[in-house]
């Protein structure tokens, strides 16, 4: 069994790899090997001691004879340039995003051409894909049947990406499947350039004692899964076997992975709560106009049916968001609040 995750050391990717590494198995099989490949691959990262990690380093498109240098059983393609970027930098998300994810699509193809297994393909693809278009407003809950009318070029990459594995699934180059991520938070680590990231941010922050903007309005709500509840999702998507039935992979649909539905001020709140008043004071309110414009865009409801199928769901609030992340990044959390102490705020 040999797994290979695309954007390998970046967050989710590492994420993905720990879960893996942890149990060394895929559906009851042992992984035999677990290729990260990345750009970057930090000099100190952990998992290049376990005897089943290979890593390729590189730009992806470049990397492809490496990457399929054995039999790929499991794809998991997670590698992508971000919402702002995209929208900053058109060529970059059309190379990082679509080119890039057609090279691959392509490799995979050759290799089921030349007589290989057709690899089992999991695309991360995003909220994002979602938009309200003034001719065709999104309906209060949304679902997989919702037509996807993206306002944002990271969207538009996405959802061609979408309709691409579907293609080379029909035509039995590869058995895909697509996952749609709502915004991860709380994410650990340094702010990336993605324009949902200040819904990690306004809690990341003030928590290690820094300032934090939100450019939002408070009462805009959004849909959220913690690191934890999107790893489970892409992994059960992943090992799902294809059917009818609850616990199998039905059609080919992607799966909206589930959400939680929350406004910035309940986010906010829940920080006051959980951190005291000093630590919630060090998120200042200054609107944006262009990243609101894209996180504005997205829902925030879903019908979480395809999800629910498969045994997924949504955290149960953000405070046991925000317990999660305490709990896991105890070294980012230097504020004195009741979260360090592990004295539980009232009420919660």
């Amino acid at each position: 069994m040999r797994i290979v995750i695309t954007g390998g050391f970046g967050f989710l990717g590492r994420q993905v790899t720990g879960t893996l590494l942890r149990t060394r198995t895929f559906r009851g099989a042992p992984i035999d090997r677990l290729v990260l490949a990345d750009r970057i691959v930090p000099a100190g990262a952990p998992e290049r001691a376990d005897p089943l990690v290979e890593t390729v380093r590189g730009d992806l498109a470049e990397c492809l004879d490496d990457v399929f240098a054995e039999p790929v059983d499991v794809l998991i393609h997670l590698a992508a340039a971000v919402s702002a970027e995209c929208e900053a930098d058109f060529d970059l998300g059309m190379s990082a995003n679509l080119d890039t994810t057609r090279a691959l699509l392509e490799a995979a193809r050759a290799q089921s051409a030349a007589g290989g297994p057709p690899p089992r393909l999991v695309f991360a693809s995003s909220v994002a894909v979602y938009g309200s278009d003034p001719a065709l407003p999104l309906p209060p809950v949304v679902s997989e049947s919702t037509l996807p009318t993206p306002r944002s070029s990271y969207g538009v990459q996405k959802l061609v990406c979408e309709q691409l594995v579907a293609d080379y699934t029909r035509r039995g180059f590869l058995d895909g499947r697509v996952a749609r991520l709502m915004t991860v938070s709380v994410r650990p680590g340094k702010p990336n350039a993605a324009a949902s990231g200040f819904l990690s941010g306004i809690i990341r922050e003030p928590l290690a004692g820094l300032p934090a903007t939100c450019p939002v309005r408070p009462d805009l709500r959004v849909a959220l899964a913690s690191p934890r509840r999107t790893v489970e999702g892409i992994l059960r998507i992943a090992e799902a076997e294809r059917g009818m039935g609850r616990g199998r992979f039905e059609g080919g649909l992607p799966v909206n992975l589930p959400g939680l539905t929350v406004s910035v001020a309940e986010m906010l709140a829940t920080l006051r709560q959980m951190a005291g008043d000093a630590v919630a004071d060090l998120v200042t309110i200054a609107p944006d106009h262009e990243v609101e414009a894209i996180v504005g865009s997205w829902p925030s409801v879903f019908d979480n049916t395809r999800a629910t199928a498969l045994g997924l769901q949504p955290d149960p609030d953000f405070a046991s968001v925000v317990r999660d992340y305490a709990a896991d990044h105890r070294d980012a959390v230097l504020v004195d609040s009741p979260l360090t102490a592990g004295q539980p705020s009232e009420g919660l």
